[in-house]
């Protein structure tokens, strides 16, 4: 029999370990995916063959072997294992990032771009999490992995134009090799070996589940709004680093735009994620942050000339952005019954990495047919779409999500067990899957009785 497991507990050192260094593994891989954003296209339009509907592909077009891989690469860890699976796709990006590294022409660099995003671990790398964590623990280990992808987000777009001055863009490719090998290593001698797998509706992907999580109106927009917001960003990438060159500043300097214009709209983003959160405003918060984009896309639209204008109206965007960016997986976990919540981020996820492709390929089309005005009225009318479909969006349950095993317990018993936990307070949603052994549960974080549940738990589930 399996031990109790105290609600109240932190986490063990074994669990942490495990956290800490899958959350590594997949900084590693993003940071590499990101530092290329801000130099990409200064890079790609001085190769042979370059176009600008081809530079814009190149920013993105990981994107789309990304999309369509993710979710097998997640079905597949279930079946050759998680590390194999892991280790392979990582090998993926290194041979990747080293066939555009040797790249003269924009062919070479869209083939390794695109061999980079086939390496699709993020479905695999949650699933060894959720492997390798309690239940009752597991949403702690998903939150600081989830974390680690926007730390690399602004620790890249910083540093890429540094590198680059440094080693060139072909350096970078390099490094991002680098990165993922050392990644490899984490995964190997570093993240634990999982006593067992098995398949966590939480964290991964259920087939059978697929037609539920795609016929969930509330499901849907937040599906639409991570495909918009990405589609944005690479769309932006496209231009704004051609943009400000152009506007006079060196590429060497760019960093210095962005370190300044992240930490500011990070300052700035904090105190409306608390309100979002705690004063339960997160509906008026994100339709807030849409007006920011479409602010931030209209100023970039009309001042994309001037090198001031262009710094001001990115200090918006990221403003908007990274608020967005924060809030969206938060939506998703609210919004998901708690035993779709894996499936319901896979779809997410493929969602967003769709609009990056779709957003590059535009943007690079758009500013070589019509110019960069273009570029920025496609982002201000997908933002405007976006606002539309989530002004109808019903205000999200403040419910957190908590798993609770039943692995001594038989049908009647684990009926029981529900009912006695929904008379807990503060538990609003019990979901039992007797087939997995667990109990997903919808709590209320701000009313939950800690001491009540665990005496429930300790009075159905004790030998």
């Amino acid at each position: 029999m399996n031990p109790i497991q105290d609600i109240t507990s932190p986490m063990t050192a074994l669990e942490r370990r495990a956290t800490l260094a899958l959350a590594s593994v997949y900084a590693l891989r993003m940071l590499g995916l990101f530092m290329m954003l801000p130099v990409l296209s200064l890079f790609a339009e001085q190769l042979e063959g370059s176009t600008p509907f081809l530079i814009g592909l190149s920013v993105s077009i990981y994107g789309l072997s990304q999309a369509l891989l993710q979710i097998p690469f997640g079905l597949w860890s279930d079946r050759f294992g998680r590390k194999k699976v892991i280790v392979f796709g990582l090998l993926l990006f290194i041979a990747g990032s080293i066939v555009a590294a040797l790249s003269t022409t924009i062919y070479g660099v869209l083939l390794g771009r695109a061999l980079q995003g086939s390496g699709a671990i993020a479905a695999a790398v949650m699933a060894l999490a959720a492997d390798l964590t309690q239940e009752v623990h597991r949403t702690k280990a998903m939150g600081t992995i989830g974390a680690s992808i926007g730390l690399s987000f602004g620790v890249a777009v910083t540093f890429g134009p540094i590198i680059a001055e440094f080693v060139g863009v072909q350096g970078i490719f390099w490094v991002t090799a680098l990165l993922a090998l050392l990644a490899i290593l984490a995964i190997i001698y570093i993240v634990p070996e999982p006593p067992v797998s098995k398949r966590h509706r939480d964290a991964e992907v259920m087939p059978e589940q697929m037609g539920d999580a795609l016929k969930n109106p509330e499901l849907l927009r937040l599906n639409y709004g991570i495909f918009v917001l990405h589609l944005i960003l690479t769309a932006t990438f496209v231009v704004v680093p051609l943009l400000m060159r152009n506007a006079g500043l060196v590429p060497a300097d760019h960093w210095k735009v962005y370190l300044g214009v992240m930490v500011s709209a990070i300052a700035i983003m904090i105190p409306f994620v608390i309100i979002a959160e705690k004063k339960h405003k997160m509906k008026i918060v994100f339709l807030g942050a849409i007006a920011t984009l479409m602010i931030a896309d209209i100023g970039l639209m009309l001042v994309h000339d001037q090198l001031t204008g262009i710094i001001v109206c990115l200090g918006i965007f990221f403003t908007g952005f990274n608020l967005l960016e924060a809030t969206l997986p938060s939506l998703i976990s609210k919004t998901a019954p708690g035993d779709l919540k894996g499936t319901a981020m896979g779809v997410y996820s493929t969602s967003q990495f769709l609009g990056a492709f779709i957003g590059g390929a535009v943007g690079g089309w758009s500013y070589g047919v019509w110019g960069a005005q273009a570029v920025f009225l496609f982002c201000t009318l997908a933002a405007l779409s976006w606002f539309w479909v989530s002004l109808y969006m019903k205000p999200p349950r403040y419910f957190a999500n908590l798993l609770i095993p039943l692995e001594t317990l038989n049908a009647h018993q684990a009926e029981q067990f529900a009912n006695a936990m929904l008379g807990v307070i503060g538990v609003k949603e019990v979901i039992l899957h007797l087939d997995d052994a667990i109990a997903y549960l919808k709590v209320d974080n701000q009313q939950l009785d800690k001491d009540q549940l665990q005496s429930v738990i300790n009075q159905n589930t004790g030998s």
